[in-house]
């Protein structure tokens, strides 16, 4: 079965960056697909990015293109989220997911996820 933890998190400045960070254990992420969620105080969890098994597509939140970019290392079974240019209203707590992934496209759809991780802080001040 697999694990996931999320690490990275933290206090951050607005404009600043921050890299989360997803190891995974117990199998190989290769055909696993990773969606980044966040969830802010008061609202609903939200997919931040995503990227298909196999280092394939990759999609973004529109409040996110061009400052947050996803990977994956599969040497290292750990996917990764840079963050830059961070805002406040990127403060939330932010979980990796994978989705067992043989072929076809992946979304934000929550359902589509087989495990989670427990999530981490990021706090961004003004």
């Amino acid at each position: 079965q697999l694990q996931l933890v999320e690490s990275g998190g933290g206090l951050v400045q607005s404009g600043g960056s921050l890299r989360l960070s997803c190891a995974a254990s117990g199998e190989t992420l290769d055909y696993y697909g990773i969606g980044w969620f966040r969830q802010a105080p008061g609202k609903e969890r939200e997919g931040v990015s995503l990227i298909s098994s196999l280092g394939g597509s990759t999609d973004y939140a529109d409040s996110v293109k061009g400052r947050f970019t996803i990977s994956v290392d599969n040497a290292k079974n750990t996917a990764y989220l840079q963050m830059n240019s961070l805002q406040p209203d990127d403060t939330a707590v932010y979980y990796c997911a994978a989705a067992y992934q043989l072929g076809g496209s992946l979304t934000f759809e929550e359902y589509e996820y087989d495990y989670w991780g427990q999530g981490t802080q990021v706090t961004v001040s003004a």
